[in-house]
């Protein structure tokens, strides 16, 4: 499994990017989000991410100072870099310091998934090349934990009364050690994972203009539609109505 980071100072950018990647599909887990380069290099101290999606202009550090300070401590994780057009020399300098892909701004969400694709593939053949060199993130019982109860999610989602209650009897650990290591591996706390897990699933069903909103809401596992319709706007920026009509 991929462990991602995004570094891009702007907010709605890095809450595109999480919503918009079905990213369990992907066998890949946001880790966590950094506004500039400064703390993006804190993020990989901290995650230990196997890729990194940033974003080259940004304050106090670019992206390409960034990937060169990291590439200088010996981090060689994959990189996909973020850039207008008339920054395309940026581009060039991210690829001499080892960027696998860069995207142009605007993209798509299937161009960031074909770049994703694409270094999950070269991730395969390096650990096929040197398998010692390569910690899986199951390495150890805190890390199965944390893949256990990703994958827990990925098929319960739907149930309503899914908590970490249950997720933690059905792996055999207690709450306090799961929420523990989850929050320390993956940035996030079990519950708004699963919140934004469930929206991003909403928003490919609401895409989907056979489905009316209450009904998309019981199938992500919300009783109440008003609460879903407020957790929903509060995550991608529009209410789940304004949602389907713009993807009409």
């Amino acid at each position: 499994m991929l462990k991602v980071l995004i570094v891009d100072d702007e907010a709605l950018v890095r809450r595109g990017i999480v919503l918009g990647v079905d990213w369990a599909a992907r066998d890949c887990v946001v880790v966590g989000e950094a506004a500039n380069g400064e703390e993006g290099i804190a993020a990989v101290e901290r995650y230990k991410p196997n890729l990194i999606i940033t974003d080259v202009r940004m304050p106090r550090m670019d992206g390409i100072e960034m990937m060169n300070r990291l590439r200088e401590a010996g981090c060689r994780a994959h990189v996909i870099v973020l850039t207008a057009h008339s920054d395309f020399s940026y581009a060039r300098s991210a690829l001499q310091f080892g960027a696998d892909d860069y995207l142009l701004k605007p993209f798509r969400d299937q161009e960031l998934m074909a770049a994703i694709d694409k270094v999950r593939r070269k991730e395969k053949e390096l650990t096929a090349l040197t398998p010692q060199d390569t910690l899986p993130l199951a390495k150890g019982d805190k890390s199965k934990y944390v893949l256990q109860a990703l994958e827990y999610i990925a098929e319960h989602y739907a149930d309503q009364d899914i908590a970490i209650t249950s997720i933690a009897a059905h792996l055999g650990v207690s709450e306090g050690h799961l929420s523990h290591v989850f929050k320390k591996e993956t940035s996030y706390t079990i519950i708004s994972y699963l919140t934004q897990y469930r929206v991003h699933t909403a928003m490919k069903l609401l895409q989907d203009c056979r489905y009316k909103v209450y009904e998309v809401a019981e199938m992500v596992g919300y009783r109440d539609v008003a609460y879903f319709g407020s957790t929903f706007k509060k995550l991608v920026g529009v209410s789940p109505s304004e949602y389907q009509d713009r993807c009409r």
